[in-house]
């Protein structure tokens, strides 16, 4: 069956390390200004620490959400230039990237710290959006299934209610600012290999986004893949016109 109908669309802006003040601001009014016209689609951003604050002030009252790209796994401490889940939360952050490829690859974040970081912000009452997702080696090797499962297992190990508060976002490092896709048969099966995960804890509902060049013209033919809840966008978010028509798919 295709539970489309009870699971609402999540599409998530990844600015990434992207923007100054100026540009922000138009940016932020042209989301605002566009986004009645994107029906039955959650709106969200995930900015740049600095910026939090302007887009809080900016988004407020507009329907659309905000979040962090990453998240300290501690509470508070000598951890100098962290961010912890609670100053997120001061912030009245939604959402936050945890585990992100770029954060894996560049900064050695392993499963098990992944997994700390989204009970982090579940303490602070923040949704992880935890993202996975196989190297070009993995998926050429026909690993992409023992992988996905190896990123998932701390996570899931985590049990169906702290699991049932989480998105999870499939991300193929192949395909990330490559200009590569998956197709959508392609991104549908490694969806439906996280489904199975995810029903086998008890917990189908959660929202899945696959994320990796997602842009306006292939938005829809991801979108009808029956597991497929979204997207998590990198580069077209920095365009207002090009992110609202992917929500708008």
């Amino acid at each position: 069956m295709n539970s489309h109908q009870t699971r609402k669309r999540l599409v998530i802006g990844n600015w990434k390390m992207h923007g100054h003040q100026a540009a922000n601001a138009s940016l932020l009014d042209g989301l605002c200004a566009g986004v009645p016209a994107v029906q039955d689609c959650d709106l969200a951003v995930c900015v740049p620490f600095p910026y939090l604050g302007q887009a809080h002030a900016s988004l407020q009252g507009s329907g659309i959400t905000w979040g962090a790209q990453d998240v300290s796994k501690h509470e508070q401490g000598a951890f100098t230039g962290e961010v912890s889940a609670g100053m997120l939360s001061d912030f009245a952050c939604q959402w936050v990237l945890a585990g992100h490829s770029e954060r894996r690859t560049l900064h050695g974040e392993t499963d098990q710290l992944v997994a700390e970081k989204a009970v982090a912000a579940l303490n602070a009452g923040i949704t992880p959006v935890v993202c996975v997702g196989e190297t070009l080696a993995e998926q050429e090797a026909g690993q992409t299934d023992q992988v996905i499962a190896r990123q998932l297992a701390p996570v899931l190990a985590l049990g169906a209610q702290q699991v049932g508060k989480m998105v999870i976002a499939y991300e193929p490092v192949w395909a990330i600012g490559t200009g590569r896709t998956a197709t959508p048969e392609q991104a549908q099966a490694v969806h439906a290999f996280i489904r199975s995960q995810l029903a086998g804890l008890g917990v189908p509902e959660v929202r899945v986004l696959y994320g990796g060049s997602v842009k306006a013209s292939n938005a829809g033919s991801l979108f009808a893949m029956s597991d497929i809840d979204g997207a998590l966008v990198g580069g077209a978010s920095l365009m207002a016109e090009e992110f609202l028509r992917i929500a708008a798919a």
